[in-house]
């Protein structure tokens, strides 16, 4: 296996090591960094990335090429990839820098850096708030009410949209 770089996370207990490490098995290595991009290239790119991988794809393509349901619209695989990057610099002293890829995506996710950040730090603090940390409100709605939750706690937390 090629050394860890930043682009290529090695965790061994993540999924999104089992997520790059099927895009290498397909050997395209080159398609995922070009899906980093957010361009109609870089889409291009990110078609089948995740087929044939167990885990639920995190971009839902159902318009575009798959019928597999993802996780979110237009937020790639590796868009993916540069927010769990960026997210792991906001720990460490003076390597937290957004670019202007992720203010990008953070803006298609209706958030922003510092409020990410925000968010971060809370989890830090030992208090997790759910496995629907990053949701908006009408979204947790829909999935309580497909999983039969009557009651969501912690919604001051959410995006109100």
């Amino acid at each position: 296996m090629p050394p860890a770089s930043p682009r290529f996370p090695s965790s061994a207990h993540t999924s999104i090591k089992q997520r790059v490490e099927h895009v290498k098995e397909q050997g395209r290595a080159e398609d995922l960094q070009a899906a980093q991009a957010g361009s109609v290239a870089g889409s291009t790119a990110a078609a089948g990335l995740e087929e044939g991988l167990w885990l639920c794809p995190v971009e839902d393509r159902r318009r575009l090429d798959s019928s597999r349901e993802g996780m979110l619209e237009g937020f790639s695989l590796g868009n993916y990839v540069l927010v769990v990057e960026y997210t792991g610099r906001l720990f460490r002293e003076g390597k937290a820098v957004i670019s202007g890829e992720l203010a990008g995506i953070f803006e298609r996710l209706g958030r922003n850096a510092e409020n990410w950040q925000a968010r971060l730090q809370k989890l830090a603090g030992g208090r997790l708030l759910g496995r629907f940390f990053a949701a908006r409100r009408a979204r947790l709605r829909e999935v309580a009410e497909r999983l039969g939750v009557h009651h969501l706690a912690n919604l001051g937390g959410c995006a109100p949209r």
